[in-house]
């Protein structure tokens, strides 16, 4: 893993509730938190080459430190950048390994103060906050399923790591609607034109209902679970790896490619 980088992000999530997302990112680290404080050896490695669970904890706590700057005193983030820069693409590894080096109670309350403190922030700020972030300018509206979407993709290393199944619930939606209305992102990633045909998504829910974005009808369509869906578009399985069917070439194309993040 390389440092934070952000490219075309300035997507349109002005549908997804706010509110239910902050109350998901508690809910996600809640959950993961019980996970963790139940595992003893932190030093278990995870499918991240080179990450153990503290590497995954220490990512998630300094990403949550990051946050506050932006969004607390935004004219602070300027040193953030300059130190990204400087780690190059070392800066997330020796973060995570700074980090990961600390004692296992004492990353463990950090993490808890930093994920808590963001909830804050970003409830005290209207929804259409913007601040600074890597090679970006963000709103609170996106950053907090950004944060659910880190949360949960972390987490799911972890979750693999010790073997205990990810639980679905609907707080995939937010994750879900981001790999969705971020597609250009993963074309972008690969230096390729962004489609110019509307793609139809159709995922089944963990709620048991089929969650829709697109126009019905068009020749560009993906199908599939939510869950699978956010486990390729966060890359933590192959296509090959997931139940999801494209229609189109594009639509193939960009279950190849997808990602939400750089």
């Amino acid at each position: 893993m390389g440092r934070p980088r952000m490219l075309n992000y300035n997507i349109d999530v002005s549908d997804v509730d706010y509110d239910l997302v902050l109350s998901d990112l508690a809910a996600e680290g809640d959950q993961l938190d019980a996970l963790v404080a139940a595992e003893d050896d932190w030093t278990r490695p995870t499918p991240a080459v080179g990450w153990t669970i503290a590497h995954q904890i220490a990512h998630l706590c300094a990403a949550d430190a990051n946050v506050l700057v932006a969004v607390r005193t935004p004219g602070a983030f300027d040193a953030v950048v300059k130190q990204a820069d400087a780690g190059g693409s070392r800066y997330a590894d020796d973060v995570a390994g700074e980090g990961a080096a600390q004692p296992r109670s004492i990353l463990l309350d950090q993490w808890r103060a930093g994920r808590a403190g963001v909830i804050a922030a970003l409830r005290d700020v209207p929804r259409d906050f913007a601040f600074p972030w890597f090679g970006s300018t963000l709103t609170a509206a996106l950053m907090a399923p950004l944060r659910m979407m880190e949360t949960w993709a972390h987490g799911q290393d972890v979750f693999d790591t010790v073997g205990v199944a990810h639980p679905a619930t609907t707080r995939l939606k937010p994750v879900a609607a981001l790999g969705i209305k971020g597609v250009g992102l993963s074309f972008a990633a690969a230096q390729l034109p962004a489609p110019t045909e509307p793609f139809r998504v159709e995922l089944a829910g963990p709620d048991g209902q089929t969650w829709a974005w697109g126009p019905q009808g068009a020749t560009q369509q993906v199908r599939g679970s939510a869950l699978d869906f956010c486990l390729r578009v966060t890359r933590r399985r192959p296509l090959t790896g997931t139940d999801l069917t494209a229609t189109g070439k594009d639509a193939q194309t960009w279950l190849e490619l997808a990602r939400v993040f750089l």
